[in-house]
């Protein structure tokens, strides 16, 4: 699918831009794999590490039309993971929040259509689902402008589809390496924000196999929900230290006490695949489409009225020792 092809990855310099190229790399022969973010230092760290030929480094913002013009030029495949993520940051600066999540958003779907980019699969969250936070609201509105996008494209080839998924096992700034920190430094404790909290968890690899399997199912228009496992916090700090002791600290700013990628007032736009789901766009497009089935010929079924799929009623649950498997699997992906 990717032999031969270009491939421009937004926030390429991220965790999952990094994993992504990896796989890629061994998967695949792109013509060019571009990973364009704006940070200089991270883009000179990673291409020590990547240095293929077909390897290109363009320093550019989202929030940076022109620019993403000139980087989209003979594109095939783009992957959008550039984003403001830290819910308490952006609480405090709307607008950069604002700016990047939801202006750039635009910017790669003019910029995508300008150059006829076939392919485009923007990452979101399961904090846009039913958002309490302006992060999640930022993409949720992030997701809309995607899924709308299909509209504008005219007779031209050109799909825009997005994949929704939860919290990355051991990805930067996510909680593990949070709680790894701690403890390397002597702490007597870990913070717990409130004892009955649950996560979706996914690895970085899990998430790429996704995206990579999604550019093939896509039809346009479709949000992608992949069926992944929930853990409680308390429990996951357990099963990283199971000696310590839990200090209850509150909920943060923004933060849910539960997690949800399918919401209730989407049921009746919501589809049931064997190993995910997929949310139909709540809008009509000028080529009707059949969502029920893929480009892969799976077949989905209409999942019941006032269905959600959360985290707490979640069927799939990580034991501790399948949650340490992980993060060994993790550990080995990234060596």
């Amino acid at each position: 699918m990717l032999n031969g092809k270009n491939i421009l990855i937004t926030g390429g310099t991220g965790s999952f831009g990094k994993q992504f190229v990896k796989t890629i790399l061994e998967k695949y022969k792109p013509n060019k794999i571009i990973i364009y973010s704006r940070d200089e230092l991270k883009q000179f760290e990673m291409a020590q590490k990547f240095t293929d030929k077909c390897m290109r480094y363009f320093i550019g913002d989202v929030r940076d039309l022109p620019r993403l013009q000139k980087a989209m030029a003979g594109v095939d495949f783009v992957v959008h993971a550039a984003a403001l993520k830290h819910v308490p940051i952006a609480e405090y600066n709307p607008m950069e929040c604002i700016k990047t999540n939801v202006m750039g958003a635009q910017n790669i779907i003019d910029a995508c259509i300008d150059n006829k980019v076939p392919y485009t699969i923007a990452l979101s969250t399961d904090k846009a689902a039913s958002p309490a936070n302006l992060y999640g609201a930022s993409k949720l509105v992030s997701d809309k402008l995607f899924v709308a996008a299909n509209n504008l494209t005219g007779s031209h080839e050109i799909k825009f589809s997005v994949v929704r998924y939860g919290n990355v096992l051991g990805s930067r700034g996510s909680v593990i390496p949070f709680f790894k920190n701690l403890i390397a430094e002597g702490a007597t404790s870990l913070p717990i924000t409130e004892p009955n909290m649950t996560r979706f968890w996914i690895t970085l690899q899990e998430g790429v196999a996704f995206v990579l399997k999604n550019f093939v199912r896509m039809q346009g228009g479709e949000i992608f929900v992949p069926k992944i496992p929930s853990m409680k916090m308390t429990e996951m700090a357990k099963a990283i230290a199971p000696n310590l002791p839990q200090e209850i600290i509150g909920i943060r700013p923004g933060e849910k006490l539960h997690e949800v990628m399918c919401p209730l007032d989407d049921s009746h736009l919501t589809l049931e695949f064997h190993d995910h789901f997929v949310i139909k766009p709540s809008i009509t497009f000028s080529a009707p489409t059949d969502f029920t089935t893929n480009n892969l010929q799976e077949k989905g079924e209409n999942v019941p009225q006032g269905f959600e799929y959360n985290s707490r009623e979640n069927t799939l649950w990580l034991s501790h020792e399948e949650l340490l498997a992980k993060l060994e699997s993790t550990k080995q992906e990234e060596a």
